[in-house]
């Protein structure tokens, strides 16, 4: 605990922190609870998207082994060109907001390749668009989790140090002046009574 002046300035001063620091924690506590919700939210079209995700591999399963014929399915067929994103704002936190994919995929004869080659090239952009909308998903959640870590500190150090802390000092200067305005009167009556003494 910082050591405070006993006077009444420094009352005034720790008046005005203690009303500062009760206007604020209501509203970093409403900030604590839009963060909490928000993570929710986030979690659960995760979660939506990774079971989408599954649907998609499991619709493809019985026929994935065709994938590795020689030649037709490389590495280079399909590439992400770019990936569309804006900036969003949750409860003062920047993050990103997916708006989707450009793909390039490599030109390819279509009487020389196989039926299934339109189908497998629809499935890996369907996946691959999942993959990046989960990956900007996360990283909303990380930056919301961030935000949440930082505005639950504030209010524990409102709650739990500030406030006490300066309830505390406000009462002790309080006894303080109560202590020197009795002493004064006091030493005033004191005073008097000698005056009157002498002037018998």
């Amino acid at each position: 605990m910082a050591k405070i002046k006993l006077t009444k300035n420094e009352l005034k001063k720790q008046k005005d922190a203690l009303k500062m620091y009760e206007r604020y924690l209501p509203t970093l506590m409403l900030k604590k609870q839009q963060l909490q919700m928000e993570i929710r939210v986030v979690e659960g079209k995760i979660a939506r998207l990774e079971e989408t995700k599954k649907q998609v591999q499991d619709k493809a399963t019985p026929w994935i082994a065709v994938f590795g014929e020689t030649g037709i399915c490389t590495a280079d067929l399909i590439r992400v060109q770019q990936v569309h994103t804006e900036r969003g704002n949750i409860a003062g936190v920047d993050i990103p907001l997916y708006k989707g994919l450009d793909f390039w995929v490599a030109p390819y004869d279509v009487l020389r390749t196989p039926l299934w080659l339109d189908a497998a090239i629809s499935l890996l952009c369907q996946m691959l668009e999942l993959d990046m909308e989960i990956r900007v998903l996360r990283e909303q959640q990380k930056r919301l989790e961030q935000e949440l870590r930082t505005t639950s500190q504030r209010v524990n150090l409102f709650e739990k140090v500030k406030i006490p802390e300066t309830k505390a000092n406000i009462k002790k200067i309080r006894v303080y002046l109560g202590d020197q305005q009795t002493a004064a009167v006091v030493r005033g009556k004191i005073a008097k009574r000698a005056m009157e003494r002498v002037s018998q």
